[in-house]
């Protein structure tokens, strides 16, 4: 019961954070064209739109049901669920029809659904715990997956801007998600909340700045992407999760497969090879 109401969080923080995406979205693409150089004019450009505050409440208050999810959850587990969150941004990008998605499209979304069936199949009667990691493994894969944002975001890769600053958006906001299932054990690790702020606020930047150079399926589809894949992996790597045995390990495998493999149809959506 307490994965089921953890999961059930953070398939609620999916809906929210990705519904406010497309918001995000819609509010930059009105915006001038600002420079990721200049963050103080970034910042006035975003308060003073009104629109784009209320999507900020909302993604705030998904982030908030990731938090409790993640109290109740292994962080493979929540992030798994967080995947089907890109359903959203298909269905929204679509104006809540979805015959007007590509074939690619429709068969993305329907793999996030299976995936999201195949993980609850996996927990029936099952129990999963984490441990805490050692805080130099910590430090390595953090700083790989910054440093990989970083290279990203500023330099002009064989991929479109857009692609690539979704990306950079995702590594970033992956960081944060492993920085908050570290905050969710206390004490000591409660100073894990000092970078989470600050990727977070960074993600946040780059990802507007992606938003004015491609749609929001392209963009914010690979942000969820990278978002919700790596830390499944530091689920594994990092904080020792284990797998069911048996068909349930398997179940659950297929769903992580399931989830990550319509993300990535959805992601690739109009992401051209050239800037």
């Amino acid at each position: 019961m307490r994965i089921s109401a953890g999961l059930l969080l953070s398939f609620l923080s999916a809906l929210a954070i990705n519904w406010a995406y497309t918001r995000q979205h819609d509010a930059v693409a009105t915006m001038p064209r600002f420079s990721l150089r200049r963050p103080l004019h970034l910042v006035l450009l975003l308060v003073r739109d009104r629109a784009w505050l209320l999507s900020l409440a909302a993604e705030s208050a998904g982030w908030l049901c990731y938090l409790a999810g993640l109290r109740l959850a292994p962080l493979s587990l929540v992030q798994g669920v967080g995947a089907s969150g890109i359903a959203v941004l298909a269905f929204v990008s679509a104006h809540g029809h979805p015959s007007r998605l590509a074939r690619s499209e429709r068969l993305a979304v329907a793999a996030g659904f299976v995936g999201l069936l195949l993980l609850s199949l996996s927990l029936v009667d099952t129990a999963q715990r984490d441990r805490l990691p050692g805080a130099v493994s910590i430090g390595i894969w953090l700083a790989a997956t910054f440093a990989g944002a970083a290279v990203l975001a500023s330099s002009r890769p064989r991929i479109a801007r857009a692609p690539a600053l979704g990306l950079a958006a995702g590594l970033l906001f992956a960081g944060g998600d492993i920085c908050s299932k570290l905050v969710v054990y206390g004490h000591a690790w409660l100073l894990a909340a000092i970078p989470l702020l600050v990727v977070y606020a960074a993600g946040t930047a780059i990802l507007q700045s992606a938003f004015q150079h491609g749609d929001a399926l392209t963009a914010a589809g690979l942000a969820t992407l990278a978002t919700n894949a790596i830390p499944i992996a530091a689920g594994f790597v990092l904080f020792d999760e284990q797998l069911p045995r048996g068909a349930k390990g398997a179940l659950q495998l297929a769903g992580f497969a399931s989830l990550v493999a319509g993300a990535i149809l959805l992601a690739r959506r109009r992401a051209p090879l050239q800037a």
